[in-house]
């Protein structure tokens, strides 16, 4: 008797809450717009903030509402844009592309090497050990981490030991801004053609003892470009990209190694990129 009266009061207290929680899940409940997984199944499930958000379910919740774009997502592709904007009702925009750049032409063939590292084959491994055994402290290291956090397999490793970037395959998904520990990489615009491949801080000719393209802060582009496009206060050549439209070609004419250039397209499109996998 006791038994079934103790089942009896556990039963019914269940039922009681049972009841509240259906109760207050009916009036609390948050509506969401059923467009949103629609949407966030139509986008490519990349999750790789390349748009500014912190996923495509995010990405999702803004397009449906009208505060972004569906061009704004690149990685999908043109096709599946028009798709989700045809499906929204809306415009599907335009995004201009982003890119990953290199700050860093010093491969093996230019660089110095002052000694040779021996140990986990990473970059980020290399730079604790008193920054590598690169002769530039603030070069590419080679060895390939940036590669290797790349989803999208648009890295490879030239012959050269300097990462190649895919401008067709990359989508700016800042993966290897964070993987490389000489912060050499950052995220430009495409259609930005005038690019410094150097971060040297060594003033002058000094520099070009540890490698043949750095900038030696000459001036010649300052002297070329329109008023306050090039500085070299810094002790390199730093691009103002709120004047880039000012930029021309003939900005890039006189520098004497090479460490500024005009882009079309591809940063090393000359050079062949090979995987770290084939160069090993």
């Amino acid at each position: 008797m006791i038994i079934l009266q103790a089942i009896l009061i556990l039963g019914g207290t269940g039922l009681v809450f049972a009841i509240f929680i259906a109760a207050a899940n009916k009036k609390l409940k948050v509506w969401e717009d059923p467009r949103i997984d629609v949407v966030a199944s139509m986008l490519p499930s990349a999750n790789c903030g390349a748009c500014g958000l912190p996923g495509c379910r995010a990405f999702a919740e803004k397009a449906v509402v009208g505060d972004i774009q569906p061009a704004k997502c690149t990685v999908s592709n043109a096709e599946r844009v028009a798709e989700i904007a045809h499906f929204l009702g809306v415009d599907a925009g335009q995004a201009v592309k982003r890119v990953a750049r290199l700050l860093c032409a010093g491969g093996t063939d230019v660089a110095a090497q002052r000694a040779e590292y021996r140990g986990v084959s990473t970059c980020e491994a290399a730079a604790a050990v008193a920054g590598g055994g690169k002769g530039c402290a603030w070069g590419c290291l080679g060895l390939a981490d940036c590669e290797r956090a790349c989803t999208f397999g648009a890295i490879t490793m030239n012959a050269q030991g300097l990462p190649v970037v895919d401008v067709e395959k990359c989508t700016a998904c800042n993966d290897c801004v964070v993987a490389c520990p000489k912060q050499l990489f950052v995220l430009q615009q495409l259609d930005h053609k005038l690019l410094v491949q150097c971060k040297n801080l060594v003033n002058g000719d000094a520099a070009l003892e540890q490698c043949a393209v750095a900038c030696t802060t000459c001036g010649k582009c300052v002297l070329d470009a329109a008023d306050g496009l090039i500085s070299v206060a810094s002790g390199v050549a730093v691009i103002d990209y709120n004047k880039i439209a000012e930029a021309e070609e003939s900005n890039v004419e006189r520098c004497p190694t090479g460490a500024i250039v005009w882009l079309s397209g591809a940063q090393f499109a000359q050079v062949p990129a090979v995987s770290s996998a084939e160069a090993a």
